[in-house]
């Protein structure tokens, strides 16, 4: 016979939760965390900004070298990667300024077709969206459903088809403004490096060269941080990339000297 006490004991063993799942949860517990927290890869900034930096460098390397080699004065090597760094630093953010408006444009164009496309026909745009689930393994009855239900919200439907057929979310396109800033600053800053050494008073070239590689390669390391890639690997694709462009220039103004 069991007595009140042993049921209760029982009970709070076997009926209670808490107790049942302690060994699943010690398990969850020790399982490791999992970061699901994502960089913002359409805020339109590292791109350009990245671009900047890089072209900022390789131009300015490349100019120094080049009216190095050519065996110029100091004062026209300066002057000359002035003259670079201004012209450059525009030219950048006028450049992704337009690239990046136009690609909006474009995206804004695309998005309107498909709005008017699910107004005019909602059933045939829902059973295309299903269809696009069939085809990647979505059971036909469950496709057809959600594609259905979703259409009954015009904002979201839109969205999910432009994601579907576009490519891309219409709620998150990068800015122009951004793009325009964060080319100009950085090239700005990058095509500033090679010419320090001169402006502080050096009147030779390799400590300019030199100062644009540090660059470089610094430069490199830093955007494997949003990469993940190797540091020293991705400084060392900059450097060289950077040093076959000074190469070549300065061969070109040796050979103009």
């Amino acid at each position: 016979m069991t007595s009140t006490g042993d049921r209760a004991a029982e009970g709070s063993t076997v009926g209670d939760p808490v107790t049942r799942g302690a060994g699943d949860r010690g398990t969850r517990a020790n399982a490791p965390v999992i970061d699901h927290s994502h960089a913002d890869v359409s805020g339109g900034w590292l791109r350009p900004a990245t671009f900047g930096a890089m072209d900022g460098l390789v131009t300015n390397i490349g100019l120094i070298a080049g009216v190095g080699g050519g065996r110029l004065d100091p004062r026209t090597i300066v002057l000359t990667g002035l003259a670079g760094l201004v012209a450059g630093a525009i030219s950048m953010a006028l450049g992704e300024y337009t690239s990046v408006r136009t690609q909006n444009e474009q995206v804004a164009f695309e998005v309107d077709k498909e709005r008017r496309e699910l107004a005019f026909n909602p059933a045939g745009e829902a059973e295309e969206l299903a269809q696009a689930w069939i085809a990647r393994g979505l059971r036909p009855d469950l496709a057809r459903e959600v594609a259905t239900e979703l259409a009954k919200n015009p904002d979201e439907a839109l969205r999910v088809h432009a994601q579907e057929e576009l490519g891309v979310d219409p709620q998150e396109v990068p800015s122009p403004w951004i793009a325009a800033v964060s080319s100009f600053v950085c090239f700005s800053i990058g095509a500033l490096v090679p010419l320090l050494p001169y402006l502080l008073g050096v009147d030779q070239l390799w400590p300019a060269l030199a100062a644009g590689g540090a660059g470089l390669f610094v430069a490199g390391a830093i955007v494997s941080r949003w990469t993940r890639r190797v540091w020293w690997a991705s400084g060392l694709r900059q450097l060289t990339m950077g040093a076959l462009a000074a190469g070549a220039t300065y061969l070109i103004g040796s050979l103009f000297a």
